[in-house]
């Protein structure tokens, strides 16, 4: 096995799945708390932006599988972290680059993890695990060091694995919202009402560079996932955004009943947990998926042009729409699994406008199709 840093010799190491599949690789990063990292193994088919995904809060609880063979090669940059922590458990890659070339980096990926306490696990074939994960789905798993100093045994890490719960039934939100809310100043255009319009964004696990693209047109109050309706309306917002975040919607019932008391007072773009958080709000239904969509390559279609964009997605758990049927329209349709991607409230007189997708439209990493949603959105609050 070719260590995964040149000059170091490899440490051996060992990721055992909840069903007892075993993958041999090595150990980097940051030495794991108690020997060993857990949590639920998914898959990201991302060819670029390993650090802006690592630093996704939508990964909490969740171990990253890149299926992309070569990470780190550009090393990282703290202009490229999407959250203030890393909220992952850890990270399993089949080649870690011996160096970095980017004339932006500051450090390389191995460094980066160690400085942020995350674990990762190299060598590994990650082709066979994403192939496993795809016929029997996500499933919880552990990884660490087996040999040497501090090594736990595959037996311990089979049972750590069939212990961890995953993301079912647990408030991940809790765990990566913000304490304190702030404030992200407008640094677009200069409006032609002389005052940009004011939004209060949901933080559910926001990532910097959806506050970046909503800055762009408006000054963004930035709020705990436990602010009240109330709270909310006497900012009088031009708008309300919900944004990504982590696990189960159905979780977070206080997010759920605050949305509620919002929808039609207020206009309401949501993403990702803020899109299942809408709609269950409205009524609906939310499913999970057997692996997720966790990429920058997924297909969807818009319904209402039939152009086609590709997005960049992290959930696990999703709308189910015909659940919708009589409470809100369609707009959106990934066309891999045929899952709802978007949904837009039926206009009624005296209401204001709400609208969500399951995608995440900043594309940080992935393409730029959908940004044309914050765009639609800032049409909105002018309004």
């Amino acid at each position: 096995m070719s260590p995964a840093v040149a000059g170091r010799r490899p440490t051996v190491a060992a990721l055992v799945l909840a069903d007892g599949s075993t993958f041999e690789g090595e150990h980097f990063g940051a030495v794991p708390a108690g020997g060993f990292a857990a949590g639920e193994v998914v898959f990201n088919t991302a060819l670029t932006g390993y650090q802006e995904v690592i630093t996704d809060p939508s990964y909490a609880g969740q171990i990253i599988t890149f299926t992309y063979p070569h990470i780190g090669n550009y090393g990282t940059a703290e202009d490229d972290s999407e959250s203030r922590a890393i909220f992952a458990r850890g990270v399993i890659v089949r080649d870690l680059a011996r160096r970095h070339s980017n004339w932006r980096a500051q450090q390389p990926l191995e460094q980066f993890l160690e400085a942020n306490g995350l674990a990762g696990i190299a060598g590994l074939d990650t082709r066979r695990l994403t192939r496993l994960l795809r016929s029997n789905g996500s499933m919880p798993g552990a990884f660490g060091p087996v040999e040497g100093p501090g090594s736990v045994d595959l037996a311990r890490l089979k049972q750590v694995a069939i212990d961890e719960p995953g993301t079912d039934g647990l408030d991940l939100v809790a765990q990566v919202t913000t304490d304190v809310g702030y404030t992200a100043a407008h640094r677009g255009p200069e409006p032609r009402s002389g005052r940009p319009p004011l939004i209060v964004a949901f933080d559910f696990g926001i990532k910097s560079t959806i506050v970046d693209h909503l800055s762009s047109f408006a000054t963004v109050e930035v709020v705990p996932a436990s602010t009240s309706a109330a709270d909310v309306l006497a900012r009088k917002p031009d708008g309300v955004f919900l944004s990504n975040g982590p696990g189960d919607p159905r979780c977070v019932p206080y997010a759920i009943a605050t949305v509620a008391e919002l929808v039609g007072e207020v206009p309401i773009f949501g993403i990702c947990l803020g899109h299942q958080i809408l709609c269950l709000a409205i009524g609906a239904d939310i499913v999970k998926l057997p692996f997720g969509h966790h990429g920058a390559n997924h297909p969807v279609r818009d319904i209402a042009t039939g152009e086609v964009e590709i997005t960049s997605q992290n959930h696990n758990f999703a709308v189910d729409a015909s659940s919708l049927d009589g409470l809100a329209e369609v707009t959106h349709v990934n066309l891999n699994d045929g899952v709802c991607e978007g949904m837009r409230l039926v206009d009624q007189p005296g209401r204001e406008p709400a609208f969500s997708v399951q995608h995440h439209p900043e594309a940080s990493p992935g393409p730029h199709d959908s940004a044309y949603l914050f765009r639609r959105f800032a049409k909105l609050l002018e309004a």
